[in-house]
């Protein structure tokens, strides 16, 4: 988000206008989030709330937000409550974890000939997102899910869990999991000789997942929508950009980075067509006609309306190659 903001900044804003960033952290808490936006609403008087992390946060801050006509702008979740029910302040870019689940799961169970469909998801409105998509798209498959098992968030020992699916005999399991939890769940099943097929939704699509599980995240699937930008990357544009934020940040890109440059980059996009006099009228009348085209790093072109408040549908599925070490797009 800094580096886009400070891109634009250079090149003289929008409509003479500078972007300025203002930052808190909710600690993936609901309670803090709330108390982030009082804070970011009610003291520094902020114009749209850009790129909010975590569902369960971002259900808890839009009632702060609505009430004082602050834009939840490409909250970072694909939960469909991101933009239902219809609300004039939402609009969301991903491609929904229901939505995610609901194509590639039954997709992917045929394609291993799965027996036992399976899942494994966190005990809020993120995992169930997940576990409902696929249900649903198992069962306009002729499928069902054969065993389901929660954890608590926060949750970090999943030895239950994963007795439970094992001796059930599940051979696909559906992870409604976030980074921790994967390598957790992945991990003890490989310590104790279990070999499912692991699919997971775009909250797992991440670099940490092979960088901290190690080998064992082998041949783990994930939905999402944009790539993660490695440094060698085969597009040109693409590792241009990850070799331009390494230099900025001495750090590798991830694919939250990339989030972060795009909800930035749209919100530019609207902002800018709104003209001079930037009010939130304005803003949501651009958005209402707005086309974003494809992006270098995969994501399809987004179009809202004003009754459309979400930009995309489609998603694409990874795998974590074997000894490789990183992810490889499989469709």
């Amino acid at each position: 988000m800094m580096l886009r903001a400070e891109e634009i900044n250079e090149q003289g804003g929008i409509n003479g206008r500078k972007i300025k960033l203002i930052v808190e952290d909710s600690a993936y808490d609901p309670k803090k989030a709330v108390l982030a936006a009082q804070k970011l609403v009610n003291r520094d008087k902020i114009f749209a709330m850009v790129g909010h992390i975590g569902t369960a946060q971002n259900m808890a801050a839009m009632p702060v937000q609505f009430e004082k006509n602050v834009i939840n702008f490409f909250p970072v979740t694909a939960a469909r409550e991101m933009y239902e029910p219809f609300h004039r302040l939402k609009y969301s870019f991903a491609a929904t974890y229901f939505d995610q689940m609901r194509t590639l799961v039954p997709s992917l169970a045929k394609q291993k000939g799965a027996k036992k469909v399976c899942t494994m998801y966190q005990d809020d409105e993120f995992g169930m997102e997940v576990m409902r998509g696929a249900e649903a798209g198992l069962k306009a498959a002729g499928m069902e899910l054969a065993e389901k098992t929660t954890y608590k968030r926060g949750a970090t020992d999943f030895s239950s869990q994963v007795a439970k699916l094992k001796s059930s005999g599940c051979d696909m399991v559906v992870l409604g999991t976030i980074i921790r939890e994967t390598i957790g769940a992945i991990g003890e099943a490989r310590k104790t000789g279990y070999s499912p097929t692991f699919v997971g939704s775009s909250a797992a699509y991440t670099d940490l997942i092979h960088k901290l599980g190690g080998k064992a995240m082998d041949g783990f699937y994930a939905g999402h929508t944009s790539q993660h930008p490695y440094l060698d990357e085969a597009s040109q544009p693409i590792r241009f950009w990850a070799n331009k934020y390494k230099t900025k940040f001495n750090d590798d890109p991830t694919v939250f980075s990339v989030y972060g440059y795009i909800v930035v980059d749209a919100f530019a996009r609207a902002a800018s067509k709104a003209g001079p006099n930037l009010t939130t009228e304005s803003f949501i009348k651009a958005m209402d006609s707005m086309t974003i085209p494809p992006d270098m790093f995969g994501a399809p072109e987004m179009k809202f309306g004003p009754q459309k408040r979400t930009g995309n549908e489609l998603s694409r599925l990874s795998q974590i190659g074997t000894g490789a070490g990183r992810w490889f797009r499989i469709t």
